[in-house]
């Protein structure tokens, strides 16, 4: 029975949103092989899947807890999500003041935007997905030997505040996604698996999982430092931390999906 309930909310958090934002739309990644950051100098492959054209914004998570009551910032489990969950909001169904109903959502933990995504008939992207995607310029699938490229997203990562933009601010990439850079960082189904190396798999609890970064000497490429930073920003989270500058946005198997 409680899955059933479950279910049914979740079909009525998927029908609103969709109705309401410009978001719910997705875009087909054929998938390939590229050589990641970390840990190894082979391709690693990444299958076709599709992906939200933008991050999940302030009005699509706000119509998701209104149907959704234990995701609301007053009643959500400390387990879940910590202190600074849906910090900048005025109370568990209105936005803080100034804040855009077009802007990304941030403040989310890794568990509310899983749950967010399987409402949606979706899932988070794994870091190997989001980051076969984020390699993509205006024109290139993998820009990231481009100087411009690499200079933009760091020089987003010195500007305070892009968090409060509206979504779509930045430039459409290959593959007909937004904001990948520019906006906010993004949460990835498996954040904290990648910045390890076999011996320290083995040797170490989960919690020090998460914040083992050691293991970047391993890096395939020590001078990509816009990448190395997302990496590093992902070894330091666990997943009930919420972030302000830290969204999401969600990917779905091709084969689900009626498109």
């Amino acid at each position: 029975m409680k899955t059933l309930i479950r279910l049914a909310v979740c079909i009525a958090v998927m029908i609103q949103s969709q109705a309401y934002s410009q978001s719910g739309s997705m875009v087909e990644v054929k998938g390939g092989e590229f050589i990641p950051l970390y840990g190894t100098k082979t391709e690693v492959p990444v299958g076709d899947f599709l992906m939200d054209v933008y991050p999940v914004t302030n009005a699509e998570f706000q119509q998701f807890v209104e149907s959704n009551p234990r995701w609301r910032k007053s009643q959500v489990k400390k387990l879940f999500a910590d202190d600074n969950y849906l910090r900048n909001w005025k109370d568990d169904l209105s936005l803080g003041e100034g804040m855009l109903p077009n802007s990304p959502v941030t403040n989310v933990s890794w568990y509310a935007a899983k749950n967010y995504c399987e409402c949606q008939g979706k899932r988070l992207p794994t870091v190997d997905e989001w980051e076969y995607v984020a390699m993509a310029n205006e024109k290139q699938p993998d820009a990231r030997t481009e100087k411009t490229y690499n200079q933009f997203i760091l020089s987003w990562y010195e500007t305070p505040d892009t968090y409060k933009k509206t979504i779509g601010n930045t430039f459409k990439n290959y593959w007909g996604v937004y904001d990948l850079h520019g906006l906010v960082w993004e949460w990835t189904s498996d954040f904290n698996s990648v910045m390890i190396g076999g011996e320290s798999r083995k040797d170490s609890t989960g919690d020090n999982n998460l914040f083992c970064g050691a293991a970047a000497v391993g890096a395939t490429d020590l001078m990509n430092y816009a990448a190395f930073m997302r990496y590093a920003f992902r070894g330091s989270m666990k997943a009930q931390y919420s972030v302000k500058n830290l969204g999401f946005r969600c990917v779905q198997d091709v084969e689900k999906s009626e498109l």
